[in-house]
């Protein structure tokens, strides 16, 4: 594999190691950061692949060395295959997030396309399906921005998650995803099909440098509508964020106070107009920008069909399943696994 080119890795190291001993190299405490960060992992990366190598040598002196009856030395040789596979799936794991984000917290927003009420229904079920997925995998997630919808489910919402790798594992549920069910809202028991689309963008640190012209800011607050303390609906602590040049909006209402809740908005605006400027500059954020399609038929990532059949089906990966309560109760690992294998072999 390319990412454990033992060559290419020394020089790569070697040339940073370079880089670090220029009298301007923490000028850009950012850039140095990257740096010192991508040397780190090639170090730790190259050091799990020459240990799997070393295990997986020293197994095969073992086994040359058993005798057919030696039932201690089989036992022994079990236990090193079962540490080779722990190290190949911790190998794997590593080249899986070698993207240059993947190890941030992630800000996944839910809006529902075309379907009406059944379509907020459809972004209420994502909305579960996701915090269930944080809960299996024990990351911390609140919930940023809340507009319910106008009879049931949810016309917007958007989470912050925090964990391990979380925008590394969460960027490939960027897309639409489509519904087939027996709908409760219809009288008649008639099959519908809905829709709901999922963002999914990285959260920058602080260490990140956006001017931005207050001019170019409209502010304005309002009463959360989320469920809280006896400020709710009272008091307007919610604040909302546009910026007129890109036309990107943020709002936050998750905190009781206005001051907290600006801040967090703020940040979020940060990380969306850095994004913006990073594409422009390079190509290497294509991966988070994606590519835009409009919330409606033929422009699904995933598939979720309750009736005729049950079957999750992802259009990308081709990767399905027909346990899909269990799909829907936050068990996304095997289709959140397909796409990042799927990712590494595009990337080479």
């Amino acid at each position: 594999m390319a990412h454990f080119d033992n060559a290419k890795i020394n020089e790569r190291i070697k040339e940073i190691d370079e880089l670090s001993l220029k009298e301007n190299f923490y000028s850009n405490q950012r850039e140095a950061k990257k740096l010192i960060d991508e040397r780190n992992n090639l170090v730790e990366n190259k050091d799990t692949y020459l240990s799997l190598l070393k295990q997986i040598t020293d197994l095969k002196q073992l086994a040359f060395s058993i005798s057919v009856d030696d039932f201690d030395m089989a036992e022994l040789i079990y236990s090193e295959i079962s540490a080779i596979f722990s190290s190949i799936d911790e190998l794997r794991r590593k080249v899986l997030f070698s993207e240059e984000y993947d190890s941030l917290p992630a800000i996944l927003e839910i809006h529902p396309g075309a379907g009406g009420t059944e379509a907020c229904d459809r972004a209420q079920m994502l909305l579960r399906m996701y915090e269930r997925y944080c809960e299996r995998h024990h990351f911390k997630y609140s919930v940023i921005d809340f507009l319910p919808g106008e009879e049931v489910g949810v016309k917007s919402v958007t989470i912050l998650i925090e964990g391990k790798n979380s925008y590394g594992l969460l960027n490939g549920e960027k897309g639409v995803h489509r519904l087939v069910r027996i709908s409760p809202f219809d009288s008649n028991k008639r099959r519908h099909t809905s829709f709901a689309s999922v963002n999914v963008t990285p959260k920058f640190d602080d260490s990140i440098k956006i001017d931005i012209n207050p001019t170019d800011l409209k502010i304005d607050t309002f009463r959360s509508g989320g469920a809280g303390g006896q400020n709710v609906n009272k008091v307007e602590t919610a604040v909302r964020i546009t910026h007129l040049p890109s036309g990107i909006v943020v709002s936050s209402q998750i905190e009781r106070t206005q001051l907290k809740n600006r801040e967090i908005a703020m940040n979020m605006l940060k990380s969306k107009l850095f994004e913006l400027e990073e594409k422009k500059k390079k190509d290497k954020l294509s991966g988070i920008i994606g590519e835009q399609k409009n919330i409606e038929w033929g422009s699904q990532i995933r598939s979720y069909v309750f009736c005729p059949y049950t079957l999750v089906k992802d259009n990308r990966t081709n990767f399905e399943t027909t346990q899909i309560d269990d799909v829907m109760d936050g068990d996304l690992d095997n289709f959140i696994d397909a796409y990042l294998e799927r990712r590494v072999k595009n990337n080479g």
